[in-house]
């Protein structure tokens, strides 16, 4: 049997809200050996992140023990828990918000190699291109900024970064949702190493079969409670899902009511200013149609949905909403078209993090709030909050919770939800449920297939195949910015979406 690493006995952390104490995480025990991987799951805010962060004390646990080769982290004082953290490493669940946009790649993995003195000051460098080759990163890498690099990018670059100290522990929170298959690939070798090495590492994630890929035990959390711990050989799926959300779910997807109607939204010959982007696109959405949207990284389906929102410019190509031509240059003119659009990463172009529910709900609808012109109604405002918590199940403990410590599937309501108090005509989801558990996926599907049952366009873009045959009526296939076929959502499968999302020019 492996050496015990880390410990965690009776772990709580309960934070103070003005509906009173939230406990985020309750009495908690579990244990890693070194050289194993302990997966941890449950529903959209259970508490699996603010465990990795109690552990490493990002958040002060309100009480418990966290022992990490029998020394707890909890009593340390600032200057041995700086010591202690080059031991400890953790990956973020959204990298964007945790790598400095004023810095290049250079200098993010130079500063815990510098701070810790890994190497001499003169092997630096080298240090850095060895880890850009451990993540499969070239090392012109270097040189770039997080803001050039794309989201799986990214994540290959917090990874770099924890592995720069050469920690005996790491916490991987939901460390593949922006991951290619063969990145995914490249960090499961990486792991595989880690464990070689003795390291223990805790595994976050919504994807069980990564979980049961990757982990030797599984830790179950519902709601803040520890469910139990299990080896991973003993559980399939379902299992892990009954136990995680405490009901069966018998269907991934829901029964669709649907009845798509008369063609209302077209895109004809759309092509961006960028050579290299979307051209000659064309394509249309019935009234009460999910149109789901496939293809691989850098098939420019994003870029293309950016740019029918006025995000990105275009050079040429028409857009019309029942038969009427739209002028959209900027996302106030989409807005006033009724078409909304929920962006890809939530963290940093969805919610305002630093304010409330109510806020970031009614930002986009204030027009309607206002009193004389000048003041917001708050009881109206508190009434559309309070509408939309019923009605999408947004848990929270009040409309004056900053956003930014909800779930991500709660995040993700919060969002339609402000989309919905302007009652568009045309949806445009782009990865709807990433990072998102399964529970809260399902919540997501319902919400979009009663829009689409009252009659709203959907355009869903999705890099989960099983999402795209799921719950779409039609599905548009991109490849290098080209829209290369159609299937019908009866006749969609994973081969026949491949087959045109590989027809590169």
């Amino acid at each position: 049997m492996s050496e015990t690493l880390l410990e965690v006995k009776h772990l709580k952390k309960y934070f103070n809200t003005k509906a009173g104490l939230l406990h985020a995480v309750d009495d908690v025990s579990f244990s890693i050996a070194k050289g194993e991987t302990l997966g941890l799951v449950g529903e959209s805010g259970c508490g699996k992140s603010t465990i990795g962060r109690a552990i490493l004390r990002l958040h002060e646990p309100t009480s418990g023990e966290v022992l990490l080769d029998g020394t707890d982290v909890t009593k340390l004082n600032k200057q041995e828990l700086r010591e202690l953290r080059r031991k400890m490493q953790i990956v973020f669940q959204d990298p964007g918000s945790s790598l400095n946009p004023y810095q290049d790649v250079r200098s993010i993995l130079s500063l815990p190699l510098k701070v810790h003195k890994v190497v001499p000051k003169n092997e630096i460098d080298d240090k850095i291109l060895e880890i850009l080759e451990m993540v499969e990163l070239p090392a012109d890498f270097m040189y770039k900024s997080p803001n050039s690099i794309g989201g799986g990018e990214k994540q290959l670059v917090s990874i770099a970064r924890a592995l720069c100290c050469n920690p005996k522990f790491i916490i991987l929170d939901e460390p593949t949702s922006s991951l290619t298959a063969a990145e995914v690939e490249a960090l499961f070798t990486i792991v595989n190493e880690l464990r070689s090495k003795g390291v223990a590492i805790v595994y976050i994630s919504h994807k069980m079969d990564e979980i049961l890929r990757i982990s030797d035990e599984v830790t179950i959390m519902r709601d803040g409670q520890y469910i139990g711990t299990w080896a991973a050989k003993d559980l399939d799926i379902d299992t892990i899902i009954t136990k995680m959300v405490g009901r069966e779910l018998t269907n991934l997807y829901p029964e669709r009511h649907n009845v798509p109607g008369d063609v209302v939204f077209e895109v004809e010959d759309f092509t961006s200013i960028n050579p290299k982007s979307f051209r000659n696109v064309s394509f249309n959405v019935r009234k009460g149609e999910i149109l789901g949207v496939a293809g691989l990284v850098g098939a420019q389906r994003t870029e293309l949905m950016e740019g029918l929102f006025g995000l990105r410019c275009h050079s040429k190509g028409h857009i019309r909403y029942a038969g009427k031509e739209l002028t959209i240059n900027q996302p106030a003119d989409a807005i006033k078209k009724g078409i909304a659009m929920l962006t890809e990463d939530r963290r940093a172009t969805g919610i305002l993090g630093v304010l409330s529910i109510a806020d970031n709900v009614s930002i986009a609808s204030l027009n309607k709030y206002l009193v004389g012109g000048i003041m917001l109604d708050d009881k109206k405002i508190e009434k559309l909050v309070q509408d939309n918590v019923a009605k999408l199940s947004i848990k929270t403990p009040s409309s004056k919770t900053l956003i930014q410590s909800l779930s991500g599937g709660n995040q993700q309501k919060v969002l339609i939800s402000r989309w919905l108090a302007n009652d568009p005509d045309v949806f445009i989801l782009d990865e709807p449920t990433r990072g998102i558990d399964v529970g809260a996926k399902y919540e997501i599907y319902c919400i979009i297939e009663e829009l689409a049952r009252q009659g709203k366009s959907i355009i869903m873009i999705s890099s989960e195949m099983g999402e795209l045959i799921g719950m779409s009526d039609r599905i548009m296939v991109m490849c290098d910015g080209r829209v290369t076929g159609f299937i019908d959502g009866d006749k969609a499968n994973q081969e026949n979406i491949m087959e045109l999302a590989t027809q590169f020019e």
